[in-house]
Formats: C-alpha cells, sequence, structure tokens
C-alpha cells in the first residue's frame, strides 16, 4: 500500500520566477519531476506532488507560482500560492542571489511567522554565483545549486532538523495491513530483554496491530507450525525476530508475507530504501576493512551480543579474513572520521527518534560511507533478504536488478578477459 498525503511531511518552496524552485524538487527526489524552463511562469498554479526523498522517505513537495508574478492573472496565482500556507508543514524560500532578498521575499517570511510554520532560506544557483555562499541571512539558511546538485544534502538534514517535532511516520505497519487481518509474531525470548518484558520493537509493532483494528498472535519459534494450522484464516503477514530469520523462512508457506521486527523499524525510524542498498555494498567488503557498529543505547552486551559478536563474526566469514571492527554506543552523532569505514552497521533504534536514525543516515551519505541496520543484514547474510522484504515489492525488484546486474557484468568481464587471452 502506498502512504496517503495526509500522513506525508508537506513541503512547499516559494520564490520569485526562475529562482529555480522546480529544479530544486528534481535535485532532492533525485528524479526529472518537475517542469523546468528558463520562460518565467511555466508554474502557474501550485503543483503538490507525493514522492519519496531519500532518506527522509514519503513526502509531499508543493510547487507554487513565482511570487513576483505580475498582472492580474499573477495576482490570482499568488493568492492561491499563499493559500498553500494552510496544509504545509514546511517551507524553502528559494533565493535568486541576481535578484536578492527583497519584499517578496520578506512577505514570505511574514506569512510563515503569522501561520507559525518552519522556514528555511534556500540560496540557488551557487555554480554560477560562488559569492552567494556569503549572503547575509538568518539561521537556518542552506546554500545550493540545483543543477550541480552541490548543497543537497545540507538541505535534506536541514529539513530533518527544522521539520515539526511531531512529523514522524504515523504508523509502523498498519499501511501493510487492513482490519481484521491476522499477524502472526514470532518471538523468541531475548537474554538481552528485561525478564517478563518484551523488548520494546515487540512491545510497539504488538499495539501497532491492535490499533489498525487488526488481530496480533503471539508465538515462539518452535510454535510456528502449530499456530498455522491451529488457525481458520491464513495470516496477512508473519513478523519475526532476525535471530530466528532461517526457521521462521523454511516454516511460513510462501505464499505468507514475511518481514521481520527490524525491518520494519528500518522503515519507521529511518529510510529502509537507503539501508538496503548499504546491504548490498556487503559483497564489495575486503579482509583490512573497518567496519563501525552504532548502537543507539548503552545496554550490557551479552555473551555472543549479536552486534559486538555475531555479526562481525558473520562478516568476517563472508570476506574471508579479518576486518577492523569498532563499535560505536549511544546518542549522539557518528564519528567525524566515518570516511575512513566500509560500512556501517547500525542497531534498529529503538532508542531513537526519526530525526536523530534519518541525521545519522544523512552523516553515512555525506561520507560516502553504505549503512545498513541489524535486520536487514542478518536477512542478507542468512541468505533470506528477498523473503524478508515481501511486503515491500519494490525494495525486492531492486535487489533483483541489482544481482542481474551483477551477474551481467561479471559475464562481461569473463568476455573481455577471453577475448584479451585470445588476441
Amino acid at each position: 500500500m502506498s502512504v496517503p498525503k495526509s500522513q506525508r511531511l508537506h513541503i512547499a518552496l516559494f520564490g520569485r520566477t526562475n529562482a529555480g524552485k522546480s529544479s530544486l524538487i528534481n535535485a532532492l527526489t533525485g528524479q526529472s519531476l518537475a517542469i523546468v524552463s528558463d520562460i518565467p511562469g511555466t508554474t502557474t498554479d501550485p503543483v503538490a506532488k507525493a514522492m519519496e526523498i531519500l532518506p527522509l522517505g514519503p513526502v509531499v513537495v508543493i510547487d507554487t507560482a513565482g511570487i513576483d508574478d505580475t498582472g492580474k492573472l499573477g495576482e490570482l496565482r499568488k493568492k492561491k500560492s499563499y493559500e498553500v500556507f494552510e496544509k504545509t508543514d514546511l517551507v524553502l524560500l528559494v533565493i535568486d542571489p541576481e535578484r536578492g532578498f527583497g519584499e517578496f521575499e520578506k512577505e514570505i517570511v511574514r506569512k510563515a511567522e503569522e501561520t507559525k510554520t518552519p522556514l528555511i532560506y534556500v540560496v540557488n544557483k551557487i555554480d554560477i554565483n560562488p559569492e552567494a555562499k556569503h549572503y547575509d541571512l538568518p539561521e537556518p539558511k542552506v546554500f545550493v545549486s540545483a543543477l550541480t546538485k552541490e548543497g543537497i544534502d545540507e538541505l535534506k538534514q536541514a529539513i530533518v532538523n527544522h521539520a515539526p517535532k511531531d512529523w514522524t511516520l504515523p504508523t509502523v505497519l498498519g499501511d501493510l495491513i487492513n482490519p481484521g487481518d491476522v499477524v502472526l509474531c514470532v518471538i523468541p525470548v531475548d537474554k538481552a530483554a528485561p525478564k517478563g518484558r518484551l523488548i520494546l520493537p515487540q512491545q510497539i509493532v504488538i499495539r501497532d496491530i491492535i490499533d489498525n483494528e487488526a488481530m496480533a498472535m503471539v508465538v515462539k519459534e518452535r510454535e510456528l507450525l502449530h499456530a498455522f494450522s491451529f488457525l481458520n484464516k491464513k495470516p496477512s503477514l508473519v513478523v519475526t525476530d532476525a535471530s530466528v530469520y532461517n526457521k521462521v523462512a523454511a516454516d511460513t508457506p510462501a505464499d505468507i508475507r514475511l518481514t521481520s521486527f527490524s525491518i520494519l523499524f528500518a522503515r519507521y525510524k529511518g529510510d529502509l530504501q537507503t539501508l538496503v542498498e548499504g546491504v548490498l555494498a556487503v559483497k564489495n567488503l575486503k579482509p583490512g576493512d573497518k567496519v563501525l557498529i552504532a548502537e543507539a543505547c548503552t545496554h550490557h552486551p551479552v555473551e555472543d551480543d549479536i552486534g559486538r559478536v555475531k555479526i562481525p563474526r558473520w562478516l568476517k566469514a563472508q570476506v574471508g579474513g579479518e576486518l577492523e571492527v569498532e563499535v560505536k554506543a549511544g546518542g549522539g552523532p557518528l564519528p567525524d572520521n566515518l570516511n575512513e569505514y566500509s560500512l556501517i552497521v547500525h542497531c534498529g533504534a529503538c532508542m531513537l527518534n526519526r530525526k536523530e536514525m534519518l541525521s545519522r543516515i544523512l552523516q553515512a551519505r555525506r561520507a560516502g560511507v553504505p549503512i545498513v541496520n541489524y535486520g536487514v543484514i542478518m536477512a542478507y547474510i542468512h541468505g533470506v533478504l528477498h523473503r524478508a522484504l515481501s511486503p515491500f515489492p519494490h525494495l525486492q525488484a531492486m535487489v533483483d536488478k541489482t544481482r542481474k546486474d551483477a551477474k551481467e557484468e561479471v559475464e562481461i568481464l569473463k568476455q573481455i578477459k577471453n577475448r584479451t587471452v585470445n588476441e
């Protein structure tokens, strides 16, 4: 199911004609979604587009007409643009340094203050106007080039930092199920969990199932087969702890969707697609590479700890040699020297809010380092990644395409090698 517009962060772009609003939308999304033209007035009425901005997730971006539009028709367009404030969570005021900051821009700032809407000053076109980086504006401000993509990651970070504090995905799995559905939750007894209690992701998922008028059935992994025979209605979804992926995948019929608590939280707290892209980089690890294990809390490590013992052991077996593994525990930003690492493996982030997890993902992206979380990498290592992504067909397709491209690349390299030998 897709995320309804009402559940997406609404971002509105305001600015003069040809300030680069439409180009900025294309730069943020990495796609040509908005019409770009040098002709003033290309954007007329406000255009709202539901889209994905990685790693922010589902948003609605609203492209408005130029605030310096003239004439009777221009005034009507501006009126329509100002009405956008009624449904906007965050304003990006796009400034063309050639024309500066004047009354048109001041009017948008006043409107944002009246409606108590957070606003980010975005100075565009720094590729042709490098001096614009010294433009004197209040914070928050970001300097970008929609053409070269310079500053786009910094703009995404600013969006995360200044979006309304209550902005988050409204549900962990409610958009994946329907009222009346049965969801089977497979929960082994976790040594790291406090005695007599479930760990936080399990509690939240079960509550979310109930809140969405579905039925939660909780079993241990050894009771799963009995649960299938006991039910007279096929479950809509099976959610398992990542530590028992293999058994649960083997026992769950192929026509029933399967995922894990960690994968659901990867989407809820951060950006699942970026984390799946990150796990596909595991195949590029080499002996001697540095790997960062990032934990959001400072729990007492248990024997055979998942993050400090099991995952490093599995990765070393994967690369066929030793890796330099370091652990960063607790909140706050990741280390400044991220560019020294070949991979970041993050915990499920149950102790972080979405803003902090997104900030960490953006920090990794800026450093050019792949990032993945426990649930995704465990599915990959145990050979069940495709199955564990069954509620998300678009991600399954992405994984399949990557594997197909990799096989084709190997075949091409073989052909080149054979030609070279023959010559």
